[in-house]
């Protein structure tokens, strides 16, 4: 079974059609069971960088994402749900004017994009390596992203990168967990092999 992480944020059903498509159960909750215990769970984000971590930590889902770390069961965080896996990010918010912590599983902070137009919004060609599990059979494909704030620090065993004013992270692969900042569940026919790869290594 496929959890995605309902903590208020994220386009849930969208999510669901398109990881349904691998012929997987998939459940949207917030139940901290279900989402420890699914053999991969989807964490969705749309928003801003507060907000997202304001709504997980309501329904203790930092804590699900550790716990899933510490058992090496397969996460997958996706656009602004990638962007909270960081120590921290720096979009400003009315309740702080400095960073907001993260759920702190890779280190560095997310940051304002330098670009001449924001959001970057639109398709984009992402560049992974030729060992990714995510990206298998769509090597230098192009993906839909939606976002002014991005990672640009490399970590994580695996990363994909994008290029939109300056070059950025567009996906990490680390283990048990993986991450993107473009959203597969609208990126065509790519978007949903990459899905049915990271499905499949579960």
């Amino acid at each position: 079974m496929i959890a995605i992480l309902d903590y208020g944020s994220g386009n849930l059903r969208s999510a669901q059609r398109a990881f349904a498509t691998t012929g997987e159960e998939v459940v949207v909750t917030s139940d901290r069971k279900v989402a420890v215990e699914a053999r991969g769970l989807v964490v969705p984000g749309v928003g801003a960088f507060q907000s997202c971590m304001a709504g997980l930590v309501a329904i203790d889902g930092d804590s699900i994402i550790r716990e899933r770390l510490s058992l090496q069961r397969p996460t997958l965080g996706i656009c602004v749900g990638m962007q909270i896996l960081f120590e921290s990010g720096t979009e400003p918010s009315r309740e702080s004017a400095g960073p907001t912590p993260g759920v702190g599983i890779w280190s560095g902070s997310v940051s304002r994009m330098v670009a001449p137009i924001l959001p970057h919004m639109g398709w984009n060609t992402v560049i992974s390596n030729p060992r990714s599990t995510l990206f298998a059979g769509i090597a230098e494909r192009s993906f839909y992203f939606v976002h002014s704030f991005a990672a640009t620090r490399s970590v994580g065993k695996f990363q994909a990168w994008g290029e939109y004013g300056q070059k950025f992270l567009a996906a990490i692969e680390d283990g048990p967990i993986s991450a993107t900042q473009f959203h597969p569940e609208k990126s065509g026919t790519a978007g949903l092999r990459l899905i049915n790869n990271w499905v499949s290594s579960l």
